[in-house]
């Protein structure tokens, strides 16, 4: 569990994104973190570890080759980039998003040698679906699956709880009710109880540190089990 971390990113500036930022960043066995985005993000001052290199590239996330060339080196990649409110953008856009431009952003990272592939996805998904959203995630996790990766994780969350309202009246309801419905959530619902944005960012960066192989969808019991996990 102790051997060298090298990280590229997508998606950094999200709620989940910028969780996995600041955990990686608490692990003395980062070496290199890699982060592509629209914009650069703050990033929390004294916590890069010693020897760890952290850089930033501003991208055109829609144009592959605006940072093809700056994936080499890295041993795994994560992938937080999502669109928050599906329902306030076109099927298109959605489609484009959170499927083309993540398929085109793993197959970079296929191809330049990168052994371990994280996507935040969600529960649910599948491709045979009737519904439009998880019928799309569903067809995600299947291209992904494709590319053949020594090592796939995909993280499947239901609702994800924030400290703050980001989106307004629907997330304000969200976050009120669904810490106790969560806990009405037993046995085979368990995968579908609130996970706290912490927990969530927490569990991709640690399950990176650890030794697996072949492809795996993580749900909410293991996200409790790798955010607890310790890495002094």
């Amino acid at each position: 569990m102790s051997r060298p971390l090298t990280v590229v990113m997508l998606g950094a500036s999200g709620a989940v994104g910028g969780q996995v930022v600041s955990t990686l960043l608490s692990m003395p066995n980062l070496t290199r973190l890699t982060l592509f985005g629209r914009r650069k993000i703050p990033l929390p001052p004294g916590l890069v570890p010693r020897g760890a290199t952290v850089t930033q590239h501003v991208v055109n996330v829609s144009s592959p080759d605006s940072y093809a060339q700056l994936i080499a080196g890295h041993d795994c990649a994560v992938c937080t980039l999502g669109v928050g409110q599906p329902s306030q953008m076109s099927k298109s856009e959605f489609v484009h998003i959170d499927k083309d431009v993540v398929i085109a952003f793993a197959t970079l990272c296929k191809q330049s040698g990168v052994r371990h592939f994280e996507l935040l996805g969600a529960v649910g998904a599948d491709s045979q679906s009737r519904s439009f959203y998880l019928r799309i995630k569903g067809e995600l996790n299947n291209a992904l699956m494709a590319l053949n990766f020594e090592r796939l994780s995909v993280f499947q969350p239901s609702m994800i709880l924030t400290p703050n309202n980001r989106y307004g009246l629907s997330q304000a309801l969200t976050l009120a009710f669904w810490p106790g419905l969560s806990r009405l959530m037993l046995g085979p619902l368990r995968k579908f109880r609130g996970v706290r944005v912490e927990t969530l960012g927490a569990a991709m960066a640690h399950n990176l540190a650890t030794l697996e192989k072949g492809a795996e969808m993580l749900q909410w019991d293991q996200f409790a089990r790798l955010a607890a996990l310790r890495y002094d």
